[in-house]
């Protein structure tokens, strides 16, 4: 069911109108009453009702607020101008909040992509685009949107892995923009049919379960310890390819295989040692 915009009568003009039709009522029944004029009394307490029954037309719209307007269950339209309104009397009126509005999922426990169990929490920016599926698609359209959030929250974090592995990969902890497009695009389709838009859905809260998270710290520790010593080896390998190089090309020293194998080893204790190196000094003769 889509939406269908309807006109409705100004409030202050109405009520002004109505409110005098119902003085003039009153002032003719009392006439009537006075006189003993039983045309008069009758003419004055319709006027008096059909004017108090008129009265409950009347209906307040506030900015950023529709009014979904339908008669013995059937679906009129919709108001959206702002102010004091009037429709038929007979129109049932149910209010819907067109304000953008957000709210943080609880912090659910889901299995990503590898198995792992952790704790993940998104932040969901929506509001209604159409008031009349918003109203008659779904019971509750509020309830509806945090219960289909949270499920899209576990759906998406059971299709990456928490860290990457692979480069190229999508991870939930390194690629947040990607990840909060897909959880958007995901929300999108869950809520369309409720006449909801999301404007906006971002990871609020990332880690892993605390049963575990002792372990994957050291191993995102051991990971870090590898990454760094495989740098510092290979930078300690250039240097002392450099070092050889300006030796032999200055005749600086000459040395022989076996002098070069134990100034290399030296050379890499001293670049990838921890420690600061304690030097032993020579003084004798090279050989």
């Amino acid at each position: 069911m889509k939406e269908n915009p309807i006109r409705s009568l100004p409030g202050i003009p109405m009520l002004l109108a109505l409110l005098a039709v119902l003085l003039a009522g009153v002032w003719i029944a009392i006439d009537g009453a006075q006189a003993t004029s039983l045309s008069h009394l009758v003419i004055g307490v319709g006027l008096a009702t059909l004017a108090g029954f008129c009265l409950a037309g009347l209906y307040m719209v506030e900015p950023n607020q529709a009014a979904v307007l339908s008669l013995f269950g059937k679906y009129v339209g919709t108001v959206k101008d702002n102010g004091l309104r009037w429709n038929n009397p007979f129109f049932s009126k149910r209010k819907v909040s067109l304000r953008v509005r957000n709210f943080e999922s609880g912090k659910l426990k889901v299995n990503e992509l590898d198995g792992s169990p952790i704790e993940i929490a998104a932040v969901i920016v929506w509001q209604v685009v159409d008031s009349a599926e918003a109203v008659y698609n779904v019971d509750d359209y509020e309830s509806f949107v945090h219960i289909q959030s949270e499920s899209a929250l576990r759906a998406m974090a059971t299709s990456y892995p928490y860290d990457q592995h692979e480069e190229g990969q999508l991870a939930l902890r390194s690629h947040a923009t990607e990840i909060s497009a897909h959880l958007r695009n995901e929300l999108a389709e869950r809520l369309a049919d409720a006449g909801v838009q999301v404007i906006d859905a971002r990871i609020s809260h990332l880690a892993y379960a605390p049963e575990i998270a002792q372990a994957m710290l050291q191993r995102q520790q051991a990971n870090a310890i590898i990454a760094a010593r495989t740098r510092i080896v290979a930078g300690a390998v250039g240097m002392v390819e450099m070092a050889l190089a300006e030796l032999q090309k200055n005749n600086t020293v000459q040395l022989d295989e076996e002098r070069k194998a134990a100034m290399v080893s030296n050379l890499l204790v001293v670049l990838c040692g921890e420690r600061a190196t304690q030097p032993i000094v020579n003084a004798g003769t090279l050989y």
